[in-house]
């Protein structure tokens, strides 16, 4: 069923009913009641209706009960205000132009049903977003299972214990049951953020490497992050991770200086050394990406130092050969 024809089907009782429903996690019936100015029958009856069209409304046990929105098999009608079903779209555009890796065919084909339906008022807005709007893929980054995402989303937001095999970097799969907090997307890859209670510590994992899915339909309370939001964490914790290969370069340009000069953000950290200086490092597991920075600093022109290890300085003097070649 499509959303217009759920709303010539339904009362608008009923569509205000399913917008409470949608706008917060849970609702008692005395509090439905008193909004929409019924009964609690009536508000018992209505839910009977909801859920006859595929709306899967759970009781709530409790001293009042009360109801909520869970997942259920099939997909229901989705009602969105204006602003929502426009941030959908720009969102759908930027997923299908290939900045979100692994899921641009299924954007596209969300991105034509929203298309279908949508009202003749925002079309115009659409059609604005789609022509205005570009992104720039990630040419490294891995495909994901659209269906993984969505799993892992809803798990960090019911706060749902989550199981998975887990491939590391080495290669090697260990089983993994973590409480998810958030699922981020930094240049092109999609990470898990979760705390892992066997190991009392937050972890951080490549959506790409996670196998065998498993929700346990097992709650937890939720844990503080020790950071302001879950990108933030990321970055810092991407900023001084170990990785194989490590360069220092201490530079006379102040980091704000330095920032600007640069194609993109450094994968490691800057630090400050005064008002015309800083020191960079530079990690990653790619001898290349770490050579390719470099050069990039150095091609600023200020006065620098490097301490890195013998691959990248051999590296970057056979570059200094070529190029003077």
């Amino acid at each position: 069923m499509s959303e217009i024809s759920a709303r010539k089907d339904m009362p608008a009782r009923l569509l205000r009913l399913l917008a409470m429903l949608q706008s917060r996690r849970e609702w008692s019936g005395s509090e439905l009641a008193e909004r929409l100015g019924v009964t609690d029958r009536t508000i018992r009856r209505d839910v009977d209706r909801l859920r006859a069209l595929d709306y899967p409304v759970a009781g709530v046990t409790g001293t009042a009960g009360g109801y909520r929105l869970t997942s259920g098999r099939n997909l229901p009608p989705l009602l969105l205000d204006d602003d929502e079903a426009v941030a959908v779209a720009i969102g759908l555009v930027t997923a299908a132009s290939g900045s979100v890796a692994g899921i641009e065919e299924s954007s596209m084909r969300a991105l034509a049903k929203l298309e279908q339906v949508l009202p003749a008022r925002l079309r115009p807005r659409l059609a604005a977003v789609s022509t205005a709007t570009a992104a720039v893929p990630h040419p490294d980054a891995p495909r994901v299972d659209p269906s993984v995402l969505a799993v892992l989303a809803s798990c960090c937001r019911d706060r749902e214990i989550l199981s998975f095999d887990y491939r590391d970097r080495g290669g090697q799969t260990r089983a993994r049951r973590v409480e998810p907090h958030s699922v981020v997307t930094v240049r092109g890859y999609w990470y898990l953020l979760a705390y892992d209670p066997d190991r009392a510590d937050w972890r951080i994992f490549r959506v790409d490497r996670i196998e065998g899915i498993l929700p346990t339909h097992r709650h937890f309370a939720p844990r503080e992050l020790p950071a302001p939001d879950a990108a933030t964490y990321l970055t810092r914790s991407f900023s001084t991770a170990p990785y194989r290969y490590t360069a220092w370069v201490s530079v006379q340009l102040s980091a704000k200086a330095l920032l600007a000069g640069l194609f993109a953000s450094v994968p490691g950290s800057i630090e400050e050394r005064g008002p015309d200086g800083c020191v960079v490092r530079l990690s990653a597991d790619s001898a290349e990406l770490v050579v390719q920075y470099v050069a990039a600093i150095a091609a600023l022109g200020a006065e620098f130092t490097l301490d890195a290890p013998e691959e990248i300085s051999e590296r970057l003097r056979e570059l200094g050969r070529r190029l003077a070649g």
